[in-house]
């Protein structure tokens, strides 16, 4: 004769073996699904997003005009593979009343990067590298400071389409931001005033008033021109 305890205790450890074998196998089944979803993560082509930067220059060297552009090349995918950037372009358009005037034909000099001397509050530029393809991977971001020169060839007072193009390996397409520049009169005096020099000047596309206005909303503008004109 089985006592009624005994029976109940047998009884009771059988579904607590039954439900934890149950549970370590859904245990094990999740596991493996986040394993399987995390490898096939790390085997996408990662996702690269091309951000402009808020602030870019401008300075002409002797007659041949320089545009520095420093945007930030990066992925948001976790990925084991790296995107390779082949190469850089930058065009830029005269339009409305200078649409007629010549347009330049800028090509990818070099990499550099920036110096501000404390003592003199002067910021110059230095050559760092060759225009070269680069690497972009999740943990390592870019920031080329991309040095764009356009040769015998200088601005008009007048409103400017530009573009900037980042080739990509493969056959994916290429990375493409649009965007507007102003130059003034006296922006265009102040340029070709500093040319013996290679003066550089400072266009934001951040500055108060223009971004409250829809004929300036989005374009660069010269800083100094805008600054404290708020509203």
């Amino acid at each position: 004769m089985v006592d009624s305890s005994d029976a109940t205790t047998t009884s009771r450890r059988s579904r607590f073996d039954a439900v934890h074998k149950w549970a370590a196998t859904a245990a094990g089944v999740v596991a493996l699904a986040l394993s399987l979803y995390n490898f096939a993560e790390l085997q996408k082509t990662p996702k690269i997003d091309l951000t402009l930067p808020h602030l870019m220059r401008i300075g002409l060297a002797g007659k041949d005009t320089h545009f520095y552009l420093q945007p930030t090349v990066s992925t948001k995918v976790k990925t084991q593979d790296v995107e390779l950037i082949r190469d850089a372009r930058f065009q830029l358009t005269p339009v409305g009343s200078i649409s007629s005037s010549k347009r330049p034909v800028f090509y990818w000099k070099e990499v550099g990067t920036w110096n501000f001397n404390l003592a003199t509050e002067w910021l110059s530029y230095k050559w760092s590298g060759d225009p070269a393809p680069f690497l972009v991977s999740q943990d390592k971001p870019q920031q080329p400071i991309f040095l764009f020169q356009a040769d015998g060839w200088s601005f008009q007072p007048g409103r400017y389409e530009a573009s900037l193009q980042l080739s990509r390996s493969g056959n994916h397409s290429p990375l493409i931001k649009n965007f507007c520049l102003l130059i003034s009169k006296k922006a265009v005096d102040e340029i070709r005033g500093g040319a013996s020099r290679e003066d550089i000047f400072f266009w934001r596309n951040d500055m108060p008033k223009a971004m409250a206005s829809n004929e300036y909303s989005g374009c660069y503008v010269r800083e100094a021109e805008w600054r404290g004109q708020a509203g």
